[in-house]
């Protein structure tokens, strides 16, 4: 299984982003999917999750901004993020609980990051 993500870059304050998180290789469900987010010098924070029933989470910080979503037919995950802050400056890292579909065990995968950055 491989994780594929993208969608970061440079934005103004108030800008918009979307990120997406793709899947691929011997996927028979995915669990749930979270978006983490690491600032330089800070620890990494979990930002919004998403669960198998669609039921979804977010940090404080992010609630009413960005949204998480997934497309289950292609097996991908998104974070919508809107009126973004110069402090949701950080790299974005999707982790999704896959059960596979070759010995059907469950393991978590992480993405290899996304740098966004909020800057005028």
């Amino acid at each position: 299984v491989q994780l594929q993500a993208s969608g970061g870059g440079l934005v103004q304050p108030g800008g918009s982003l979307r990120l997406s998180c793709a899947a691929s290789g011997y996927i028979f469900r995915i669990n749930a999917i979270d978006w983490y987010r690491q600032a330089p010098g800070k620890q990494r924070e979990l930002v919004a999750s998403i669960l198998i029933d669609d039921s979804t989470s977010y940090a404080e910080s992010v609630k009413g901004r960005f949204t998480i979503s997934r497309n289950i037919h292609k097996n991908t995950g998104y974070l919508q993020m809107t009126s973004l802050k110069p402090e949701d400056t950080a790299k974005y890292y999707c982790n999704l609980d896959i059960t596979r579909s070759d010995d059907y065990t469950t393991t978590n995968y992480w993405g290899q990051g996304t740098q966004v950055t909020v800057s005028s």
